[in-house]
């Protein structure tokens, strides 16, 4: 929880006379808010923005569902980018039998190359 306190995402709890954080009833429900965007691939920023939104009496369904959409894309074009990753790394292994030297090892060629 500091760690959100820190980060601007929780507000700092008031603290008892014994010294003891008295953290306001919301503080779970932020705290799930929180931890659930972050598992939907929201960066802290963007939970900051949305959690700014969210108490924003001008803020509409419309700004948070055009947040949503640009995860979507971020996340699609991340997804197509592992992707083409995972096709060169397979390519490569395909070229090698594993038996070669390691000074005619077809994967080291292939970075060096730059091979796709």
């Amino acid at each position: 929880m500091r760690f959100y306190e820190r980060q601007g995402l929780l507000p700092k709890p008031p603290r008892s006379a014994s010294g003891y954080r008295l953290f306001p009833a919301d503080a779970a429900r932020r705290l799930k808010f929180i931890k659930r965007a972050q598992e939907l691939g929201f960066s802290l920023s963007e939970i900051r923005e949305l959690l700014a939104l969210r108490m924003s009496p001008r803020t509409t369904s419309t700004e948070i569902r055009k947040r949503t959409e640009a995860k979507i894309a971020d996340i699609e074009a991340k997804t197509k980018s592992l992707d083409s990753m995972r096709k060169s790394l397979v390519k490569l292994v395909r070229f090698c039998g594993g038996c070669a030297p390691l000074s005619e090892c077809p994967i080291l060629e292939g970075l060096d190359r730059g091979d796709r």
